[in-house]
């Protein structure tokens, strides 16, 4: 993922020096960096009917994994049920 992301760096060629110093850094320091020069936020969503992008940003860390672990489940606390009903809410 860095390289691909250092490589679109590079292409650009509209990005000033100093700037595309910063961004090989970051991009070199931090998977999330890399992710957001790899992925547009604006167009994962510009094609979905009544959405519209007010923020979006990325993070990462490192944690351990434990797939037996009761606090890796799933599909609990993920917010979805209160997404589902905000959208059932403004639908009327």
């Amino acid at each position: 993922m860095t390289k691909a992301a250092l490589r679109r760096i590079a292409d650009d060629v509209t990005m000033p020096v100093d700037e595309r110093a910063h961004a090989e850094a970051a991009v070199t320091e931090d998977t999330a960096e890399a992710l957001a020069y790899l992925v547009d936020p604006f167009d994962l969503v510009s094609q979905v009917p009544g959405v519209e992008l007010a923020q979006a940003s990325w993070s990462s860390e490192r944690i351990d994994y434990d797939p037996d672990s009761p606090e890796w489940d799933l599909g609990e606390d993920d917010g979805e049920e209160d997404f589902d009903r905000e959208v059932a809410e403004r639908a009327g």
